[in-house]
């Protein structure tokens, strides 16, 4: 082959410490969040510094009383919904309501200093609770021993917050990454269906009930306890669960009526403790909530229980629930943050999250993170920075001073009815629906996680749904996507021959385009594949003339390479060589190249055999092919002379 008139860059290999000074930095810092202000002058970096770590200092000092104005009155309305949800989740997660209450205080004050979002508005979250009780329970029974249930769940949120931090730290929100948006579609849809089931307890009036959180088990103990329903309960319910949908409804056609479903939460607690008080509720079967204290979080880091007897299960409770809530609070603060078209960077997140979770399980606290309904409530009431948090945490503070004893009337069944009906919400049938159609294996995915928690844990149906999610990761990796380019007519363009049929093959010229890093896992298959596309174009017959004469191996697309990739092209070209082909290489990256030079496949190959683009390379090709030709004809002629 002869040399192309655009040669590839052949420079010297970067050193070690080049290279992986490089790498760290796309794999912990590929925002790149410093380079703003890296020219800086000392004093100027350092103030921006500690601005990007603790962002209330970037924002305060712009902060004006027009802002102030939106704000207090996102900050209320979204009290307004953390009041009665947060009754409801702790209740959800075997916890004393109060408990809730103090998890909607202080979290959202660290959250002011340390996040990164204008709109995510911090709270408790269903599914998190849930998770903790079942996990805790295994150890310690809430009825049996409520203090040192108590205790344990405040340990775990200990870990969470360990955990968070950690990963912020460490610039590792790569592994919420793993957290497919199909597995969290399914996961949050099979948790709604279990909370829902649950709620039956409250709705029918049942006081016994199972510990097990799946669909068979819950069914099984309510209707093996229909001795114990209480039709009075069932239609305080039912009315309830109806009002608390209509005004879901009105949202939907009515976005500038938000407030109405927003606010509809604590109608229902208001409603239902003076229906409780004046028609004495309790002397008929329907169960109140009881006394909530007046008072401030009390402090609690010296509940937090390190017994080597319940590590296991508050490390696990820990880290499951940090993560999900990690995921579900990033997600949101993306999705809500796309909408005004900023930006929040995940890393920052789960700091402010790690650091809610350890002061939180200091301060009578259980794990917060941003949920979707306060977030979207906070949204669409025109918060402007996160101060609408603080107003939130000064409301609750007002709450738990003066007013939390006024919600001891509340009924169990109201507390029921709003955890329902905000459960109905998550599950996205029609998510679900558009995954089957767009990409079946991602539907496998959703189902599994959606049918594991349903059926079996909520455990297991994480873990399968991240498992197949592995599997299909490693099956990219081990199948990378490889494709034939032809040539487009009147153009200089090459494309796969598949997608583009009236691309047309170039004689003797086979080009295969490689789309994925070349590693040991891949490198059989890779080999295999060229080999079986030589065959293709060959007609399989080895009785046929040699059709392909060339082989441009467009690397385009081959970010890196290992040792075993560069051994399985040195073994491909013996093979094509005893062949009569040759191999050639097109447009390898800086990386694949570096390490083919010092590999030595750069000499043994020959230079010449690189180039920097398929057009080149395929007017060299020609130009080889045209010269065996006309010597053959050559030769031909002086036999016939």
């Amino acid at each position: 082959m002869t040399n192309s008139s655009h040669m590839l860059n052949f420079s010297a290999p970067r050193s070690f410490y080049t290279t992986f000074k490089s790498d760290c930095k796309e794999t912990f810092f590929p925002d790149d969040p410093f380079h703003k202000f890296k020219d800086e002058k000392p004093l100027i970096k350092a103030k921006k510094t500690i601005q990007y770590f603790i962002p209330l200092f970037e924002w305060l000092p712009k902060y004006n009383l027009r802002l102030l104005r939106y704000d207090i009155l996102a900050g209320i309305t979204i009290t307004s919904l953390a009041i009665p949800q947060g009754i409801s989740y702790a209740k959800l997660g075997e916890l004393p309501p109060i408990t809730g209450l103090y998890s909607s205080f202080v979290p959202p004050f660290v959250y002011a200093i340390f996040g990164s979002s204008k709109h995510l508005a911090v709270g408790t979250v269903a599914a998190s609770s849930l998770l903790i009780a079942e996990t805790i329970r295994t150890k310690v029974s809430p009825k049996d021993d409520p203090t040192l249930y108590l205790h344990l769940v405040f340990t775990a949120t200990f870990f969470t917050g360990i955990f968070q931090t950690a990963l912020g730290f460490m610039r590792l929100g790569i592994l919420v990454d793993f957290l497919s948006h199909s597995t969290i579609t399914g996961f949050m849809g099979g948790t709604a269906i279990i909370i829902c089931l649950l709620q039956l307890k409250g709705i029918f009036g049942l006081k016994h009930f199972t510990s097990q959180t799946d669909v068979v088990s819950v069914l099984r103990a309510v209707f093996s306890h229909r001795s114990e329903w209480r039709w009075q309960s069932v239609v305080v319910g039912v009315v309830f669960l109806c009002f608390l949908q209509l005004t879901r409804y009105v949202r939907q056609k009515k976005p500038k009526l938000f407030w109405v479903s927003a606010m509809s939460p604590l109608v229902v607690v208001v409603v239902g403790c003076l229906f409780a008080y004046f028609a004495h509720a309790d002397k008929h079967g329907i169960a109140i909530v009881g006394h909530l204290k007046k008072g401030l979080n009390p402090p609690s880091i010296q509940y937090l229980n390190f017994d080597r007897r319940y590590l296991p299960a508050t490390v696990q409770a820990g880290l499951v629930t940090g993560l999900i809530a990690m995921a579900e609070g990033i997600a949101i603060g993306r999705s809500f943050a796309i909408m005004k078209n900023e930006q929040i960077d995940g890393n920052k997140e789960m700091i402010a999250f790690g650091f809610m979770n350890i002061i939180g399980s200091f301060t009578s606290c259980y794990l917060t993170t941003g949920p979707f309904s306060k977030t979207a409530v906070n949204f669409n009431a025109g918060c402007r920075t996160a101060m609408s948090n603080v107003v939130m945490g000064f409301c609750m503070m007002l709450t738990l001073l003066f007013l939390a004893p006024l919600f001891r009337y509340t009924p169990m069944v109201a507390l029921s009815a709003i955890i329902m009906s905000a459960m109905l919400g998550l599950i996205k049938y029609e998510e679900m629906i558009h995954l089957f159609r767009v990409d079946k294996f991602d539907f496998v995915i959703c189902m599994a996680a959606f049918l594991g928690v349903s059926f079996i844990s909520m455990d297991v149906g994480l873990m399968l749904a991240v498992g197949l999610a592995l599997i299909r990761a490693l099956l990219y990796v081990a199948r990378p996507a490889t494709c034939k380019l032809g040539k487009v007519p009147n153009s200089s363009l090459y494309r796969d021959t598949e997608q583009y049929p009236g691309s047309t093959a170039i004689k003797g010229i086979l080009v295969i385009q490689l789309g994925s890093p070349i590693y040991f896992a891949n490198c059989t298959y890779i080999r295999e594949r060229i080999l079986r596309y030589i065959h293709e174009e060959q007609g399989i017959s080895d009785s046929k003339s040699d059709v392909i004469d060339h082989v441009l191996l467009d690397l385009s697309g081959v970010s890196s390479i290992d040792m075993t990739g560069i051994e399985t092209f040195v073994e491909l070209r013996r093979i094509l060589e005893a062949r009569g082909i040759k191999l050639a290489i097109v447009n390898p990256q800086i990386e694949v190249v570096e390490k083919m030079t010092l590999a030595k496949f750069t000499d043994a190959i020959g230079k010449e055999s690189f180039y920097l683009s398929i057009e080149d390379a395929v007017q060299s090709c020609r130009f080889t092919l045209n010269s065996k030709e006309a010597t053959a004809e050559s030769s031909n002629d002086q036999n016939v002379a």
